[in-house]
């Protein structure tokens, strides 16, 4: 794991998964110096190196001068989801994505959901990112705070979500309604498929509605981390304006 956001996020929430942190040997700034305290705190070894050490142990990855080796974290499946529902509320949020294999879209899709205040993040186990390095460092310690969701079968997930109360919603390019017109409200899933190939058939089937994202006539598209930000905001912003 490397990078100040993911290190100190995970140094707050899971110490005991941390088994050292490495420190580029220039760097004093105060997030820093915070972070050390954090892993002094729980009795964490830091250890001080040079840029070029840091470098060959996480080759060709923007580090920032700072790393932590840790255990990893278990893995929660459709059974954790399951467990989890009756603890949340009437207006409980969700997102799952659909094939998405970019590192960098499921980090930033995670940190989006951690900013509006959604329970959690679904994936399919197979041909889909999981939590990599590059994910949580992207995520900017949303991964510490909004739990990841690996399921074998995403419309099997959909359609029990359905029958727990959810509505599941699907952005999709080819919809008729607008998501601007779409009711926000109760609790939901927003489903997104990877850029290009979109929504599978099985998991367009699994939504009760499939809405579209208004573009000027010029764009085709928008990238899935930016689409997940323009339809959990308008959810949030729906929820607001009714409160």
């Amino acid at each position: 794991m490397f990078g100040l956001h993911a290190v100190t996020a995970l140094l707050e929430t899971e110490p005991g998964r941390v088994q050292v942190v490495w420190v580029q040997d220039n760097r004093r700034e105060d997030r820093v110096a915070t972070l050390i305290e954090l892993a002094a705190r729980s009795g964490i070894a830091v250890t001080a190196m040079a840029r070029r050490d840091l470098d060959a142990r996480l080759p060709g990855q923007r580090h920032q001068g700072l790393a932590a080796w840790a255990l990893p974290a278990e893995r929660l499946g459709e059974a954790d989801l399951k467990a989890r529902l009756g603890a949340w509320d009437a207006d409980s949020l969700l997102l799952a994505l659909d094939g998405v294999q970019d590192p960098h879209n499921l980090g930033a899709c995670l940190r989006t959901a951690w900013a509006v205040g959604a329970q959690g993040v679904i994936v399919p186990v197979d041909r889909a990112a999981g939590l990599t390095p590059v994910v949580r460092k992207v995520a900017v310690g949303a991964v510490e705070h909004v739990p990841l969701f690996q399921v074998t079968n995403l419309a099997r997930t959909l359609r029990m979500l359905g029958d727990a109360g959810f509505r599941i919603l699907g952005a999709d390019a080819h919809a008729s309604q607008s998501l601007y017109q779409a009711d926000l409200s109760g609790p939901l899933v927003w489903v997104l498929g990877a850029e290009g190939s979109g929504l599978r058939r099985l998991t367009q089937e699994a939504c009760d509605l499939r809405v579209t994202i208004p573009l000027d006539a010029a764009a085709e598209s928008l990238n899935v981390s930016v689409a997940a930000g323009v339809v959990l905001f308008e959810t949030r912003r729906q929820r607001l304006t009714r409160a």
